[in-house]
């Protein structure tokens, strides 16, 4: 999906209906940071749920991509630690 025209109220409500893959969420360039990690949190809740339900034998066959939505959330603190560690360099 592309970056404008999210609706970040129903992102938050189910992430799939506005992303095809959390990796688009990092790429949203619409979205602050923090919309981002709200967005992917509300996807960890329901990958979870569904594993739960898998579980349970109660799925209707989606994959919970828990681990895309861990690597997106691992990026986005990637994204923000690195200008740190650029500035606290000595300089030579």
């Amino acid at each position: 999906m592309a970056a404008t025209g999210i609706d970040y109220e129903k992102a938050l409500l189910d992430p799939r209906t506005m992303f095809k893959n959390p990796a688009e969420v990092v790429r949203a360039n619409a979205l602050s940071r923090d919309q981002k990690i709200k967005i992917l949190e509300a996807w960890e809740h329901d990958a979870r749920q569904l594993m739960t339900a898998t579980a349970e034998n109660m799925s209707g066959g989606e994959e919970p991509q828990l681990r895309q939505v861990h690597e997106a959330l691992r990026k986005l603190n990637a994204e923000i630690e690195t200008p740190t560690k650029a500035a606290r360099a000595p300089s030579v």
